[in-house]
This record gives structure tokens, C-alpha cells and sequence, in this order.
């Protein structure tokens, strides 16, 4: 990955009409979209946007449409001045905070329709939830018009539902996928890990020691990568704490249909738990 040139404090834009003034002296545009409290894994993702555009904007917006109730959005960390400083020593060129009247000035009546992929897995432990991501996703590459858009591959749903919605709805951006980042216990890095105690965050290194499992299963075909990581998590659920699973489940990267049993190809070995109060996801892609 390319290092920026030099430090150079971001513009900080609010509104699309700031967006228009300062879009000439952007060039291409590639577009990481966020929730703010940016870490390793979003340098990342700014790293790789570097390589693929003129200019990076980093978008941070707390989307509360995405969020359903009794979910964290009001303990969902916010630390905007750090992250400018992580923007600037990314070499990002505008940073778009735009403000919920902004984003929503009045009630929201009109949504993006998911589809089915949003029923299954994260769609269906967190209804709604897909709805609300395209929904401002969209607004996003309306307002910033990149030319290319980059997503982390530890959300893999997201990343599935928003490369549907720019096909099937013709958005003109590229959508590209840059793999997962984890700390050197494994863990994929998130912002929900900062949530975790020493020893939620030691329980939860279970969620990655399961997927290495199946992946190391994957000659042995669909059931049996299931079995392998499903031991793991048996493991962790006896754990102190414990490892509440929410799902395990090996599916199509495109569809997020579950395989059958007699399934060569890509795949996805996907996971989502709970330590503690704190919600976890990692995935895994593989070849069988």
C-alpha cells in the first residue's frame, strides 16, 4: 500500500453544497464510508482507497437508521477529533461529517428495499438493519459521487447487499472489498471491541480460532467445516465468560444462501455471537 505523500490536515465538509464547491480539485474520488471511531482496520481501507483514486473523502456518520431498538447507537463511540487525526496521517483529502438533519431532514418515507439477501443471517438476527445501511449508502454516493467505494470483507453481508444495490440500481461506482484486519490474537479488529473486557476479549478470540478451523476442514466439504468450527464454539460456550452464538453458517459469497451439502466453489464461513453485552461478526472466505 502506497504512504501518503504528506501530513495535510483534511477539509472537514457538512453539507452537499460544500461537497459541490470543493469537488473540482478532487480528481477520482474514492469514498470510505464510516461510522467514525476510525482504527487499523480503517487505515486499511484508506491505505488501499490511496492506491485506487486522486483523492480519499472519508465519511463519518453515526447512522441511526441502521440501528434497531435496544441496539448501542447512543453508546456507539464517537471521537471525531481523533479520527481526523487518523485521517491526516492517512492523507485523506475531505472528510464529509454530515449532521442527521442533513442526512435526514425530515422523516424518512422512502427506503431501499434490501431484498432477500437481508432475511437471512445479520438481516435476520437484526431486522431492518440492511434497509438502513443501503438507505444511507445510497444518500452517500449521491452527495460524494466517488468514483470507487471501499468496504471491509469482515462485513460481508454488507458488502454482498451493497454490490447488489449499485447493480441493480445502476449506480456508476465501483464497489471493491478490502480483506479483513485482525489484531495479533486474531480478533478482527471493530469498533465494538473497545466494549470488551480482558476476559470477554479473551472468550471472543474463539469466534477466529473457529473459522481457522473450518478453513482448515474445507477438503473435507461443507459439513464437515461446519463441524469443525461448531466444535470450537461448543468450547467457547462453557467459557467464563461465555460465547453466545448467534449463528455459524457456510454460504454464498453473491446470494448468502446457505451451500449445499455438496458444494464446490467460493464460500463465505460466516459467525456472529455475543461476549457479554458486546455483539460480535468475523468471516472466513474459502474455496472447497
Amino acid at each position: 500500500m502506497s504512504e501518503p505523500a504528506t501530513r495535510t490536515e483534511p477539509v472537514v465538509v457538512r453539507t452537499p453544497a460544500e461537497l459541490d464547491r470543493i469537488r473540482p480539485g478532487l480528481g477520482r474520488i474514492a469514498l470510505v464510508p464510516t461510522m467514525g471511531a476510525l482504527h487499523a482496520g480503517h487505515r486499511g481501507l484508506i491505505a488501499a482507497a490511496r492506491e485506487r483514486a486522486d483523492s480519499v473523502v472519508v465519511s463519518i456518520f453515526v447512522n441511526p437508521l441502521q440501528f434497531g431498538p435496544g441496539e448501542d447507537l447512543d453508546r456507539y463511540p464517537r471521537t471525531f477529533e481523533a479520527d481526523l487525526r487518523a485521517c491526516a496521517e492517512e492523507g485523506v483529502a475531505a472528510v464529509y461529517a454530515p449532521g442527521v438533519e442533513t442526512m435526514y431532514p425530515g422523516e424518512q418515507l422512502v427506503t431501499v428495499d434490501p431484498g432477500p439477501m437481508a432475511d437471512v443471517l445479520e438481516g435476520a438476527s437484526r431486522p431492518g438493519h440492511f434497509r438502513g445501511v443501503l438507505t444511507v449508502v445510497a444518500k452517500l454516493f449521491h452527495m460524494v459521487r466517488p468514483d470507487v467505494a471501499l468496504f471491509g470483507q469482515k462485513d460481508a453481508q454488507q458488502l454482498a447487499v451493497v454490490r447488489r444495490m449499485v447493480r441493480d440500481l445502476a449506480f456508476p461506482v465501483a464497489v471493491e472489498a478490502v480483506p479483513t484486519m485482525r489484531d495479533p490474537d486474531g480478533l478482527a479488529i471493530s469498533s465494538r471491541n473497545v466494549y470488551l473486557s480482558e476476559a470477554e476479549r479473551a472468550s471472543a478470540r474463539a469466534l477466529s480460532r473457529a473459522l481457522l478451523a473450518g478453513a482448515d476442514a474445507a477438503v473435507t466439504g461443507p459439513i464437515g467445516i461446519l463441524g469443525a468450527a461448531r466444535e470450537v464454539l461448543d468450547r467457547a460456550a462453557a467459557a467464563d465468560p461465555p460465547v453466545e452464538l448467534d449463528y455459524l453458517a457456510l454460504i454464498d459469497a453473491h446470494t448468502f444462501a446457505e451451500v449445499p451439502a455438496d458444494h464446490r466453489g467460493d464460500a463465505v464461513l460466516a459467525v456472529a455471537a455475543k461476549v457479554g453485552s458486546t455483539r460480535l461478526i468475523d468471516n472466513v472466505p474459502l474455496t472447497l
